[in-house]
């Protein structure tokens, strides 16, 4: 870990663990995408299970939030396309109202 980002969180456990976790999770999806592997991050997880279950369940948070805003914005895509070809939009999935 650099000074930099040691000296950003002194006396801020938390901020640190969020901040190191989302890190590891914006890099393994990068390599999940880059070798076409949709379940890296479970092995990714179990690793960081063995030794820090606080820091696996925050990278896993991280990536589930990481992965649901990518279908949300696929979502949002394809619904302003069809809209502006003058087409139906794509139903939402079901299961996620709030």
């Amino acid at each position: 870990m650099s000074a930099a980002v040691w000296a950003k969180h002194r006396g801020s456990a938390m901020g640190l663990l969020e901040d190191l976790a989302d890190k590891l999770a914006q890099d393994t999806l990068a390599e999940m995408e880059r070798l076409g592997n949709d379940r890296l991050y479970m092995d990714v997880a179990k690793a960081l299970g063995t030794s820090s279950p606080t820091m696996q369940e925050t990278f896993l948070t991280s990536i589930r939030i990481r992965m649901a805003e990518a279908r949300g914005r696929m979502f949002l895509q394809t619904a302003v396309a069809a809209l502006e070809a003058g087409k139906a939009p794509p139903t939402a999935p079901k299961g996620g109202e709030h």
